[in-house]
């Protein structure tokens, strides 16, 4: 499996995850005496889809700067 595959699989997983930890902080929240450190428990996915987005965004650009480039 290539590159970009993984990195698609591994970006759909991470969105798989950083909804449950959305649904899962709302629910822990709405608790009496909620701890305060869970809200930042959707932050580690969340960096993760920025960063995998933020390359799946930019593939068509770089494959077209490429394919410029040869020419």
């Amino acid at each position: 499996m290539n590159r970009n595959k993984w990195i698609r699989r591994f970006h759909r997983w991470t969105a798989i995850v950083f909804t449950v930890t959305v649904v899962v902080t709302f629910v822990a929240l709405a608790q009496q005496d909620p701890a305060m450190w869970i809200s930042y428990v959707p932050l580690l996915p969340l960096a993760l889809l920025l960063i995998t987005g933020l390359y799946l965004f930019a593939l068509p650009y770089t494959a077209t700067w490429r394919t410029a480039r040869r020419h």
